[in-house]
């Protein structure tokens, strides 16, 4: 988490925030991993600069400047991006969480030691964080014309699957076709939830050789990915623990899971358990009947 869903939901609710604002200054937390681009460089190039527009790569968010650099924004597992104005107990700490009573709970945020991003506009209107308690996300700041290896190694948008593609990439891995949709150089933006709910719908089971798929197979999971992901967008994502909109909302979509993290529960099909183990080193559920 996040994943593609999760990340687009993202894109749409804060754009309108960011874009057509002038940055007055950026504060930071610490130089750590967080900041692929150390702390200093941020603050110094994006002081002044005004965000034109924001788009999703994958997993990635890119916000494009009025000086044609660019800022990518990974969520990682636990980040969170929002406007100042939003509450929810999720930008909370388990510590405050615990500590509050609800009420309090919803009281306005207050940027803390995980907010490693406070944007500051020119016009005096709400500030944008980004916080993230694990750290797990990253900023990278790319000049003009510049690339980045984490972007050039990015397959085609996990949306724009198709089974064709799936079935040619599968034909040069030993890997199992839960690992292959996992493969950002395959399909950029496809995570954990997606992959196992996709397989599900089509009958597949995770551990299942790429090599041994069927192009017929192929071509049921790429629809279903491409619908399992649609709805997600559709419903806002899916909050499991730390996710929340910028708007301070939570998602809906795990209200509609068929197998992620439904262990032991009943499958919706056929009644037979669903069960949970590792494959591509990922928690796995999937169900032994309805899936071959």
């Amino acid at each position: 988490m996040p994943e593609l869903p999760e990340v687009e939901v993202t894109r749409r609710r804060i754009e309108g925030v960011l874009r057509g604002r002038k940055i007055a200054r950026l504060r930071t937390t610490a130089d750590s991993y967080f900041f692929v681009t150390p702390a200093a460089k941020l603050r110094s190039a994006l002081a002044g600069r005004t965000v034109s527009c924001l788009d999703r790569i994958g997993k990635y968010l890119v916000a494009s400047l009025d000086d044609g650099a660019r800022l990518l924004l990974h969520l990682g597992m636990t980040g969170q991006l929002f406007s100042e104005t939003v509450q929810s107990p999720r930008l909370l700490s388990a510590t405050a969480r615990a500590s509050l009573t609800p009420e309090a709970q919803r009281d306005g945020f207050q940027p803390d030691a995980h907010t490693h991003l406070r944007f500051e506009f020119a016009d005096g209107g709400p500030r944008v964080f980004m916080r993230d308690v694990r750290k797990f996300g990253k900023v990278i700041w790319l000049a003009p014309g510049a690339d980045h290896p984490r972007l050039a190694r990015l397959g085609p948008d996990a949306l724009e699957v198709s089974g064709e593609g799936l079935f040619r990439a599968g034909r040069k891995r030993r890997a199992t076709i839960k690992a292959l949709l996992l493969d950002q150089s395959v399909l950029a933006g496809c995570g954990n939830i997606y992959a196992d709910e996709s397989l599900f719908l089509a009958g597949v089971r995770p551990g299942r050789a790429a090599g041994r798929v069927t192009r017929r197979e192929c071509d049921r999971i790429a629809s279903a990915l491409r619908g399992v992901l649609l709805r997600s967008i559709e419903s806002g994502g899916s909050t499991i623990s730390d996710y929340v909109a910028p708007d301070g909302s939570d998602g809906a979509y795990q209200d509609e899971r068929r197998v992620y993290a439904r262990e032991g529960e009943p499958c919706l099909e056929c009644g037979t358990p669903v069960r949970k183990k590792v494959v591509a080193q990922r928690g796995t559920h999937y169900c032994p009947s309805c899936q071959r």
